[in-house]
């Protein structure tokens, strides 16, 4: 029996249909809410306007600040600063991944409810109560600030989502899908294997992974026609909520691994890589963990699908091997400095994470 697992399910209110967001007014009444922050991005916000009728009622007193682009500490403090000088008592977020994770944070923080409208579906940061900080520079701070407290709501609509760029979309699909990759080997260990919430979370990886191989081209192509199919509606659904329960209910057993501490590692150590998406980078680090775990097959069986979604296969591919061998240390030293890395049934070394990443480079190559 497990005496470390921490569940924290999500949001405590979701829906995603077409009208969904219509619904908030009745959350903030559930809430008790009078002074609401609304904490946004710019682009985004300007296409979700329409869709925030909620902002017309006179029953709320509606303050806005525009986030810096990045979940970061100064961002945080931002807003706290607000909420205290305007007496807010709830707080929503209106944007893209990392302007959820800075609400999300700094609601802990401050000790308030929250509530999140997600604009595009890249990854599951709506869902999920942690938050992977960031400079304002857009370097990583390596770290990720992990929390107990739920969003009180998370709704949106298919018609806002839909409108995002595709290639968030694109990075969103690679990153659920790296959910199976990173945890499965973990979760079928023997002392592991018969945990209930666990076989849940492995489960839930599976799903994910079943429905993006299957059902990816055709959701893309409708995204790009600008058509709401059902295909589109389960995946973007799978990418941003679904997905999150993985972690939320595996906890540090099926959050994330190497894939995604390769993903750390990049941000913080080549500044070039800041160009690339979130998921851009953890599908790169999908192939990475393979190579350290020697599944070679694995790569050679999701190349296919790599190559039709144009996803990074190697660094060199992405023309961000760096120069330097010393960024190659410091950036394997950060990854094997990571627990999850270590939950893996694999003897983790530093040797090993520096050989797989020569090996990979020069598996893809030949292919």
């Amino acid at each position: 029996m497990l005496t470390d697992l921490k569940v924290k399910v999500g949001p405590q209110f979701y829906r995603y249909h077409v009208g969904a967001i219509d619904f908030v007014s009745d959350l903030l009444q559930e809430f008790s809410a009078k002074n609401v922050l609304i904490v946004h991005g710019q682009i985004s916000f300007e296409k979700a306007k329409p869709f925030l009728k909620f902002l017309n009622e006179r029953t709320y007193n509606f303050h806005f600040l525009q986030y810096t682009g990045e979940c970061s500490y100064y961002g945080a403090e931002r807003i706290a600063k607000v909420v205290k000088e305007q007496e807010i008592d709830f707080i929503i977020g209106v944007g893209g991944g990392k302007l959820t994770d800075l609400v999300g944070y700094a609601s802990h923080t401050l000790n308030i409810q929250y509530g999140v409208i997600p604009t595009l579906a890249s990854n599951c940061a709506p869902w999920t109560p942690l938050s992977v900080m960031y400079k304002e520079s857009g370097e990583s701070e390596g770290k990720s600030e992990h929390f107990l407290r739920q969003a009180a709501f998370f709704i949106t609509d298919p018609k806002l989502i839909i409108d995002a760029p595709v290639n968030y979309f694109v990075a969103g699909l690679a990153d659920t899908i790296a959910k199976w990759y990173e945890s499965d080997a973990i979760l079928q260990q023997e002392h592991l294997k018969n945990e209930p919430f666990l076989q849940i979370a492995g489960y839930t990886s599976e799903l994910c992974k079943k429905a993006i191989l299957d059902h990816s081209a055709k959701a893309i192509k409708d995204m790009e026609a600008g058509e709401v199919s059902e295909e589109f509606i389960h995946l973007s659904e799978i990418v941003f909520a679904v997905a999150g329960l993985v972690g939320e209910l595996g906890d540090k057993y099926a959050r994330n691994a190497i894939a995604h501490a390769m993903h750390d590692g990049m941000s913080k150590y080549i500044p070039e890589s800041h160009e690339f998406l979130h998921g851009e980078k953890v599908a790169y680090g999908i192939f990475y963990q393979l190579a350290v775990e020697k599944k070679w097959e694995q790569i050679d069986d999701l190349l296919p699908f790599y190559q039709e979604l144009s996803l990074p296969t190697s660094l060199k591919q992405m023309q961000l091997f760096p120069e330097e061998d010393s960024v190659l240390d410091q950036i394997v030293e950060f990854i094997d400095s990571k627990e999850k890395v270590h939950l893996l049934p694999i003897p983790i070394t530093v040797d090993l994470l520096k050989d797989s990443i020569f090996e990979l480079e020069a598996y893809i190559n030949e292919r």
